[in-house]
């Protein structure tokens, strides 16, 4: 916690209450760890704790691990609230929430010295002896049967828990009543009332007498007149699509991607539309190109080995030059690899996946309320352009709970009008002097023709032709178009220190930590810069020009060296720009980067 932290134990798990009456301490931010199993609720605990954040104007930042198994196994949720700026879910935790013997042996290295652990005594016997922290024992399993019920056996200890830190956080009590009363809704009266009762009950638990002060956070006041929004990545891009324009997709499951599907399955007939449930990955992008050609901005997506399956047919929307939204949300390896791990290696196969020369744009959102606005985006260029358009999220964007400004939907949100009216002239379909437009199937036109659409080389017209001739004319256009658009967008700003020597360069998830990186160094007296890349293909202009303006350039990604000592972004800068002091930092680890890493690798780089 900062700015202060204690520098000595509170008090041990043994300890006597003595008194409820304790000094409350400002805290600027805060990272709670909640570690136990995946059935034990604390990401419902992580979710209610960053949507209380968003409601009372803070900042928020979550980050979460869960088992690839089906049910079970060890998992976390990781919460940072801050009464300012957050930027990325912090590298050491201040408070570590342990439920179970291997959450306190996994994660006890991952609290600062001077951090507080808060384990249930019914699970756990910390070493004591180790006075690096400060210990705090309550037997959270039998004070949650006690406060509803002994058939409830301990369902409803993150409840109990989530009381226990409104208590120790000073949280505003009314709201987080209202959030538990909003998720249990839907179900039987008889939970929400035993959930309410296992938060009250943690609440009441003299936890002050514990602790030498309890916390508050210090007030913010924010420039934004409009309340905020809270939600996670794959929540902003399903609603952005919704946004900006599309009414039907088709997808099948695999985490984690699931979540944007089961959004659009339900929200979709609320604005007309539809979303199917294909028999596998080839069915779905196939079903959505019927919906594009058919006329409306159709979206697909996956994950991983999915977008794999989906190549072929994304080569026909290419070739066909079809307007279609594509999302994939990245994890970790090849084939199943670690399909709930973060990593950004699904670069080239966005760019060059397919077969022969299938140009696509690819777009990389920073930050969950980037997704939103990204996949705005993605919806505005498939249809400008008349192409596929690839929208590449990762895992930690996925899941990761972001507060921001409710954008002005009023504005943003694009109606959807199938277009039938009589198109005027010699329409040729594919014609070379301009970009395609994609014309709804029984539009007339006045020369009589209609427009025919093909997977095959065509002429301008769309009849079939194996002219050499023809085909490089019609191989280059699909290429001129990218081009065209690469010329509409901004060049990226630089971030930091613009004489300095080193300059970042990331893309997607890493912005955060990237940002934080760069302020630490500056505020260490190191110069140091970033730019962040949305538009990966094309890239923007200019990049070239702001390389050569230092002396370093380090690109910062969650994929691997590759045989020639590149990540997949710097080998494409390295290509593009030929700069020869472009150099990479990469990982594959699982994990998102942490601002220290990302920290260690410029002062190496500064040697």
């Amino acid at each position: 916690m900062s700015p202060n932290t204690a520098s000595t134990p509170i008090i041990s798990s043994n300890t006597t209450p003595t008194t409820s009456t304790k000094p409350t301490r400002k805290i600027h931010d805060v990272v709670i760890r909640l570690a136990g199993n995946s059935q034990d609720g604390i990401q419902a605990v992580g979710g209610f704790l960053a949507r209380l954040a968003g409601r009372s104007e803070q900042e928020v930042m979550t980050y979460m691990t869960i088992p690839s198994t089906i049910s079970g196994g060890p998992s976390i949720f990781q919460v940072r609230i801050g009464s300012g700026e957050v930027f990325s879910a912090g590298d050491q935790v201040d408070f570590l929430v342990a439920f179970y013997q291997h959450s306190y042996e996994n994660h006890i290295h991952s609290l600062k010295p001077g951090g507080i652990l808060l384990y249930d005594s019914d699970h756990v016997t910390p070493n004591l002896n180790d006075k690096t922290y400060h210990y705090v024992g309550v037997p959270i399993t039998s004070l949650t049967v006690e406060a509803i019920g002994g058939t409830a056996r301990d369902k409803g200890k993150n409840i109990f828990t989530l009381g226990l830190l409104a208590k120790v956080f000073d949280l505003d009590t009314a709201k987080l009543e209202k959030l538990i009363l909003d998720r249990f809704k839907s179900k039987d009266e008889s939970i929400a009332r035993n959930a309410l009762n296992a938060f009250n009950a943690g609440y009441a638990y003299p936890i002050a007498n514990y602790l030498d002060q309890l916390y508050t956070f210090e007030k913010y006041e924010k420039a934004a007149l409009r309340p905020q929004v809270t939600m996670d990545g794959n929540q902003a891009i399903a609603y952005g699509l919704i946004t900006g324009g599309v009414r039907f997709g088709a997808g099948y499951p695999i985490t984690p991607w699931s979540s944007i599907m089961e959004i659009l399955r339900a929200e979709l007939p609320k604005y007309g539309g539809i979303f199917v449930q294909a028999e596998d990955e080839l069915g779905a992008v196939s079903m959505a190109l019927g919906f594009s050609f058919a006329g409306y901005l159709a979206v697909t997506g996956s994950s991983g080995p999915g977008i794999s399956l989906k190549m072929e047919a994304l080569g026909w929307g290419c070739m066909a030059e079809m307007p279609l939204v594509v999302i994939n949300v990245q994890r970790g390896g090849p084939s199943t690899g670690l399909p709930t791990n973060v990593e950004q290696s699904d670069l080239m196969q966005a760019i060059y996946g397919s077969h022969g020369d299938a140009p696509r744009v690819v777009l990389a959102p920073q930050t969950v309320e980037d997704c939103f606005y990204t996949a705005i985006e993605a919806c505005r260029i498939a249809r400008e352009y008349s192409v596929p358009v690839i929208v590449l999220s990762d895992t930690a964007l996925a899941t990761r709970i972001e507060a921001f400004e409710e954008p002005h939907l009023e504005e943003l949100y694009v109606p959807v009008q199938l277009d039938l009216s009589p198109h005027e002239g010699n329409y040729k379909p594919y014609a070379l002097d301009r970009i395609t437009r994609h014309l709804t199937p029984g539009r007339y036109t006045a020369d009589g023709k209609y427009p025919v659409v093909s997977g095959l080389e065509h002429d301008e017209y769309g009849h079939p032709t194996a002219s050499p001739k023809l085909h490089s004319a019609m191989t280059a256009k699909r290429r001129d178009k990218l081009r065209q658009l690469a010329a509409t967008l901004p060049t990226p700003a630089i971030y930091g220190d613009e004489t300095a020597e080193i300059l970042l360069v990331g893309w997607g998830s890493t912005y955060g930590p990237i940002r934080e990186a760069v302020d630490t160094l500056r505020r260490q007296g190191h110069p140091v810069a970033a730019i962040h890349l949305r538009h990966l293909h094309p890239l923007p202009p200019r990049l070239a020009e702001i390389f050569t303006r230092f002396k370093q350039v380090l690109v910062i990604e969650m994929n691997d060296y590759g045989l020639y000592g590149y990540g997949q972004l710097a080998t494409l800068l390295r290509a593009t720009t030929v700069c020869p002091h472009i150099k990479s930092h990469c990982k594959t680890d699982g994990q998102s980067f942490r601002v220290s890493e990302i920290i260690q690798a410029v002062q190496a780089l500064a040697k």
